[in-house]
């Protein structure tokens, strides 16, 4: 009996014993889970340096001057003395056109203008005779105006012809093309015995294109949203695709007024504006259509404060974190709430314009982080100018993209992570 009982006293203390212990971790399980998480980062100190703000674009090359040569009159090619690649001088004959419909159009504009001549010439005899007879009262008035009748149609009639053979004359000599200007055939699309057809009733065929290529340009496509930090006389760089041990220099002298929409009404509708960048390198392995990017250098600023690009993010005001308030819960989008106050939808335009979200930057002061609205400048492809809101040398958060985008808020405890820290010299 005694023996039962000492157990069961010991029972109880083991029990009890293991009791507290469970209540002990449950409560540093609680307790633990209410410790702030430290968050690691990276930093890198406000310093100042050149920033250069650019655009990116890419295109084509072409020949600054270049001319599409199509013949005005449609025929089989009887001759053709140059190749694509050959230079040629203004004046040097490009192509002939097999002539003999032509010459034979002018003989007969020719026989027509005889004819014509030889009509008007008697209709003036017989109207200078018309005139003396009646000036003798020889023959009436109604007499003398049809003698002036005929004249004037013959006269009319001989200008017709004049213009035939003009006509004709233009024709055949249109057989013939010739260089309008000094430079290399870039372009020959036809060959010695095809028929082309003239610009005069047709679109035309496009034979040949002569374009000098001592004077070459970049054509690109710009986006609306960047076109208008683009001016005549930007700095370019120009990397083509061909050509990859040299740089090419580049400056912006057109900029196209007029927007160039593809994919209109679809998904894939874009907006862009022609941008021309005079080359101005001697480079004689550009050839027309190849293949380059540009990089044009729209503004720099000097000895300006920077933070790398993606230490500013944005955050909504304080206890605007969940969103925008946009109804009540029970189904009204706008007027008053439950509580009499005012939603979203009617709040003063001040209120609304302090509720939008802010650029901020994480600044490590201690072992926390403090919040600091910044205003931007320009940027270049590693930093961004900070025109209000920090000063020199203080360490901003530059990493992690988790932490500055998502973890990090007032207050933060963080621990700086040394093995990754940046502290980039500043640019001279």
């Amino acid at each position: 009996m005694a023996n039962s009982r000492k157990k069961s006293k010991k029972k109880v203390i083991i029990f009890s014993a293991l009791g507290a212990v469970l209540i002990v971790l449950a409560l540093l399980v609680i307790l633990g889970s209410k410790n702030e998480p430290i968050i690691p980062v990276q930093v890198e100190k406000v310093s100042s340096r050149t920033v250069t703000q650019t655009v990116l674009a890419t295109g084509k090359i072409y020949p600054e001057i270049q001319v599409l040569i199509s013949p005005e009159v449609s025929g089989e090619i009887i001759d053709l003395p140059v190749r694509e690649g050959m230079r040629v001088a203004k004046g040097d004959l490009l192509m002939r056109i097999k002539p003999d419909i032509y010459v034979a159009a002018k003989d007969r504009a020719d026989a027509g203008l005889n004819s014509a001549q030889a009509s008007l010439n008697q209709s003036n005899s017989e109207y200078n005779r018309a005139k003396e007879l009646y000036e003798k009262g020889l023959i009436s008035e109604s007499e003398l105006e049809q003698a002036k009748t005929t004249f004037q149609t013959r006269q009319a009639l001989y200008d017709q012809a004049r213009a035939s053979v003009d006509q004709a004359a233009e024709d055949l000599r249109k057989t013939t093309i010739y260089a309008p200007m000094a430079g290399t055939i870039s372009g020959l699309q036809v060959e010695a015995g095809e028929r082309v057809l003239g610009t005069a009733q047709f679109q035309g065929t496009q034979v040949m294109t002569v374009a000098d290529l001592s004077r070459m340009e970049a054509r690109v496509d710009v986006g609306e949203n960047d076109i208008v930090l683009i001016s005549i006389g930007d700095t370019t760089r120009i990397e083509v695709d061909a050509i990859t041990d040299k740089k090419l220099n580049g400056i912006v002298y057109e900029i196209g007024n007029s927007a160039v929409t593809r994919g209109q009404g679809t998904q894939e509708e874009v907006t862009n504006f022609q941008v021309k960048i005079r080359i101005v390198d001697d480079e004689p392995r550009l050839r027309p259509g190849m293949s380059m990017n540009a990089t044009i250098e729209t503004e720099t600023r000097d000895n300006v404060l920077t933070v790398p690009i993606q230490s500013v993010t944005v955050r909504m005001p304080e206890g605007m974190e969940g969103g925008m308030m946009g109804g009540n819960g029970n189904g009204n989008g706008g007027g008053e709430d439950e509580t009499g106050g005012l939603t979203a939808a009617n709040q003063p335009k001040a209120k609304k314009k302090a509720d939008k979200p802010k650029e901020v930057v994480f600044v490590v002061e201690g072992n926390a982080v403090k919040s600091y609205e910044v205003k931007r400048g320009i940027s270049d492809d590693n930093y961004t100018e900070i025109v209000s809101g920090l000063k020199k040398d203080q360490e901003v958060v530059s990493g992690s993209y988790k932490a500055i985008n998502r973890e990090l808020k007032e207050g933060s405890k963080v621990r700086i992570d040394e093995d990754k820290k940046k502290d980039r010299p500043a640019t001279p």
